[in-house]
């Protein structure tokens, strides 16, 4: 939707993670595919203090985070000093900005809990500090030890700015939307809807009809030919297979894989890596617009249940298509068999679980 001289949409996506969440599968899994796509906006903070709620991290976690990194593809840039250099910080986020070409990891090596006289280990990890050690720290870092949740003035006065610039911020970007509007009144109303999360006009109309005794089909044929017919209508779907397109029946004419180059394909290859395909896209339909669908088989919805559960307690509206439901699923064994998963999404609150026996159901 961006025109010439219209820039609506140019944001970055920053997240902040910690030594545990980069010993989780699902960053291995998400952050490969990062560097496969060259998502240039996106930048990873990573808080490196090297402890975790065990002891230290080398208990259980050595590799080279940098060089694992820059393996994937990313652009790695390191901070020595997270603990008082906030400068050197800010200066490589905006290094990170400039450098599109991949997403981008800062290292920041702090300590946990600094100040205190438990910095440093695993003991100031998730228990409340000591009354006399807090007092200590307020001490140490000018604050009155006497008194709780206090607000220095200059402190108040920089988040009063800051919120008083982001406000001019945001009213640009409105006068910036208007001027669109009358220059793209088509998109713009588009926009709009796909922001609203309303549906457009006809998809409901669109979905195919079967005739009564038609010929049986599996419903994962059923459900290729409501996914095509919806995504001529839909013009916010988006998604992809963990590597199982053709057995999901998830390809769509007249469709091509996503290219960050361009921008311009919906198609994602997801490859085997069903936790990231269910976390990614949680991820863009709460950044809103977007109407994702991700497939695999059912019983490897367990793969990727971290991120489900998370769709069912965000309501985000993301279609799972989980093909091969069927317990008698034949050659590949008890490792494929769905024996238990239809009860655990139909357990799941928040979860609209179907289970189409039939095309008409299907639709």
């Amino acid at each position: 939707y961006n025109k010439k001289k219209f820039d609506l949409f140019d944001s970055f996506v920053y997240c902040i993670v910690g030594d545990g969440c980069l010993m989780e599968g699902v960053a291995s899994e998400a952050c490969s595919l990062a560097g496969r796509l060259e998502l240039g906006r996106l930048i990873c903070l990573y808080d490196s203090n090297d402890i975790s709620i065990d002891g230290s991290t080398d208990l259980s976690f050595s590799e080279d985070v940098a060089m694992r990194f820059k393996s994937y593809g990313w652009h790695v840039l390191e901070v020595s000093d997270g603990d008082g250099s906030h400068i050197k910080i800010l200066e490589a986020v905006e290094k990170a900005q400039k450098h599109k070409e991949a997403p981008s990891l800062v290292i920041v090596r702090t300590t946990i809990g600094f100040g205190s006289k438990l910095a440093g280990t695993e003991k100031v990890h998730g228990a409340p500090l000591a009354t006399d050690d807090l007092a200590a720290v307020k001490t140490a870092f000018g604050f009155d030890p006497e008194k709780s949740f206090q607000i220095p003035k200059d402190v108040k006065e920089f988040y009063k700015e800051k919120r008083e610039s982001n406000r001019r911020a945001y009213q640009s970007w409105l006068t910036l939307f208007e001027k669109y509007a009358a220059a793209y009144p088509e998109e713009a109303k588009e926009i709009k809807r796909r922001f609203e999360g309303t549906l457009p006009e006809g998809v409901l109309s669109s979905l195919p009809e079967w005739a009564p005794y038609a010929k049986a089909e599996g419903t994962r044929n059923s459900s290729g030919k409501c996914l095509n017919a919806v995504a001529k209508v839909l013009p916010e779907l988006i998604g992809g297979s963990a590597d199982l397109t053709g057995s999901n029946c998830t390809k769509i004419e007249g469709w091509s894989d996503f290219d960050f180059k361009t921008m311009e394909q919906k198609y994602l290859r997801f490859g085997v890596r069903e936790h990231a395909m269910a976390a990614i896209c949680n991820g863009l339909f709460n950044f809103g617009g977007f109407r994702p669908f991700a497939a695999t088989f059912l019983n490897f919805v367990t793969y990727a249940w971290g991120a489900v559960r998370l769709s069912a307690l965000g309501r985000c509206g993301i279609l799972y298509i989980a093909t091969h439901d069927s317990i008698e699923l034949g050659e590949d064994g008890p490792t494929h068999q769905p024996i238990e998963t239809l009860a655990l999404c139909r357990a799941t609150p928040n979860m609209l679980t179907m289970r189409p026996g039939d095309g008409p159901e299907t639709a």
